[in-house]
């Protein structure tokens, strides 16, 4: 059953989608760029038209090709924050200006957004979190964007715009958490909770380095589907509430290495009871609330607990590099245009998809 927060977005993006439809194309120095404002039954998605920015020093102007949406991205919306924000965090574009002291970039190039517009590497500041895109700052559903050239990286060759905007929330998001955090090795087994973005990242990443990756779904059609991607167990946690107890078996008592725990108090007792001696838990996220505390009693020997937001510019490109190697291709669930945005982020309230949902401009 849809929630009330989850009714009012639905409701609200349905009458928006006629007028959208309806927006005229625009002429060359002008923009379409969609904002957040309040609308007749809360937050609403409005397209506006503004003036071409152009890059000032060390900025590039990108035409922006494709964006796609994270749970992040619908959960702004039902918190309320309005304040002519440029939604969506993750896109793709080619470069088509540059500004003076760019040194990084040229034009033509093919680029990705960073998360954070300012967190380059190293350890997480109070600043760099204050510049998640489509959050602290504006985001990517637009048709150009302005960004810094320390807020961008180079998107494989081998990827499309509409594959490489699946990237730089959920897929560094997990190879931080499996690598940069975890130290991700060769026959590890590796858990991931549900289908969402992260974990069929994780999944992908996991089985490419030679990892054993285990995945729980309350479908067994998407069950099915996931083992084609590499899992090599799969456990239905609406079958069983205590599917912990399946991922012991499934590990012969041991436990797994790794947890992407993305579940939040309802998941997370369960995600530590399943854990290995010096295994590692990655809490990412919270689709069933944060936790209010950790329960440390039942962590084994050795266990560590790390908090994960996303991660830098340096993963992005440590990643990149390893996706070229394996060539490894992100799920893409089903393509929306720029005109059915509204209706985009109604399909991700519904649960149905497996993979990414994408939105081209």
């Amino acid at each position: 059953m849809q929630n009330f927060g989850t009714m009012r977005i639905l409701v609200t993006l349905t009458l928006l989608a006629s007028v959208v439809a309806t927006t005229p194309k625009t002429h060359a120095q002008n923009i379409r760029q969609y904002q957040l404002e309040p609308g007749p039954n809360g937050l609403a998605l409005v397209v506006k038209e503004i003036a071409q920015p152009s890059p000032g020093a060390n900025e590039v102007l990108v035409r922006v090709r494709a964006v796609s949406l994270n749970r992040r991205d619908v959960s702004i919306l039902d918190r309320g924050v309005a304040n002519g924000l440029i939604p969506i965090s993750d896109g793709t574009g080619e470069v088509i200006s540059i500004g003076p002291g760019v040194t990084q970039f040229a034009v033509g190039d093919r680029v990705a957004g960073t998360f954070f517009a300012d967190w380059s590497g190293g350890r997480r500041t109070r600043e760099a979190m204050a510049t998640a895109r489509g959050g602290g700052i504006d985001g990517m559903l637009t048709e150009m964007i302005v960004s810094h050239e320390a807020g961008l990286v180079t998107i494989p060759d081998y990827l499309s715009f509409e594959e490489a905007a699946t990237l730089p929330c959920a897929a560094v998001t997990a190879w931080r958490a499996l690598f940069t955090e975890g130290n991700l090795q060769p026959g590890d087994t590796v858990l991931l909770e549900g289908t969402g973005g992260v974990s069929i990242f994780g999944l992908q990443l996991a089985s490419a380095a030679g990892a054993n990756p285990i995945i729980t779904s309350s479908s067994d059609t998407k069950l099915e589907r996931v083992k084609l991607l590499g899992a090599t167990g799969t456990v239905n946690y609406r079958t069983n509430p205590e599917w912990q107890e399946d991922v012991l078996n499934l590990t012969e008592g041991v436990g797994v290495d790794h947890v992407l725990e993305v579940g939040g108090q309802q998941t997370l007792h369960r995600a530590i009871e399943a854990l290995a001696f010096d295994g590692h838990v990655a809490i990412i996220g919270g689709l069933s609330g944060r936790a209010d505390a950790i329960p440390l009693g039942p962590l084994p020997e050795g266990g560590s607990v790390t908090d994960i937001f996303v991660g830098s510019r340096e993963d992005f490109e440590a990643m990149n590099e390893f996706l070229s190697e394996h060539q490894l291709r992100p799920v893409i669930d089903r393509v929306f245009s720029f005109e059915e945005a509204p209706a985009a982020y109604a399909y991700m309230t519904s649960n149905s998809h497996l993979g990414k949902i994408v939105i081209t401009l």
